[in-house]
């Protein structure tokens, strides 16, 4: 696979609380020159990204319910519409996993649609479930919910908990959304071998800290 694409499909991803006003402007610049996808940040950081990449063609990608999923719907919504007024046109929200793990679907599915709802036609919603708290068929559940609330990706991890993305967990998730949806695979994933092995597997966007590793190991 080419630098550029590859490039092309990465979130270049910084979520660490500490990040200061310059680390952002810098995961900015390193985005435009490498040609990602988007950037992925916490909330607060939006309106500062956005100003840094208005008029190109690098996305602002924010997280949501992040990084425990366990906000109230209400408070995921609105924390989704003021990203989008901030300029982001990505939101990568966090299901509620312990109302998954009980089987209430019903709620997990309405927490869904509400972040959905709330950006419709302004940002792409992506779903992150966090697998390595699941078991297979919670996986499975949570995928199929992700799609019948309305979202546009479904995502492995945060990145924040146990383990990242693994390429079974990719393999899942693909042949459960099917071709129509995106799979996002992230956490954990350091290297172009990893990126692309994520990619096979079914990926169609990943996120990275290392992307920049990512992308100069595909030029070897």
């Amino acid at each position: 696979m080419k630098i550029q694409s590859i490039c092309k499909v990465i979130d270049h991803t910084l979520l660490k609380p500490e990040a200061s006003k310059e680390d952002i402007e810098n995961l900015c610049k390193e985005a435009l020159k490498f040609e990602f996808a988007s950037v992925c940040i916490n909330p607060c950081n939006v309106k500062l990204a956005y100003e840094y990449l208005k008029d190109t063609n690098v996305k602002v990608c924010t997280v949501i319910g992040f990084p425990l999923g366990a906000n109230k719907s209400e408070v995921k919504s609105f924390e989704a519409i003021e990203a989008v007024k901030d300029g982001a046109k990505e939101i990568d929200m966090v299901i509620n996993i312990g109302s998954l793990k009980k089987g209430d679907y019903d709620y997990v599915k309405k927490d869904i649609k509400s972040v959905v709802h709330a950006v419709k036609g302004k940002a792409l919603v992506k779903v992150i479930i966090e697998n390595c708290l699941l078991e297979e068929n919670e996986k499975i559940k949570a995928c199929l919910l992700a799609k019948e609330a309305g979202a546009d990706f479904v995502k492995t991890s945060t990145g924040f908990s146990k383990y990242g993305a693994t390429v079974e967990d990719v393999k899942i998730m693909r042949k459960t959304v099917g071709e129509e949806m995106g799979v996002k695979a992230a956490g954990g994933i350091h290297t172009y071998e990893e990126a692309l092995a994520m990619i096979k597997a079914g990926a169609s966007r990943i996120g990275a800290s290392a992307s920049i590793d990512i992308c100069n190991g595909a030029k070897q």
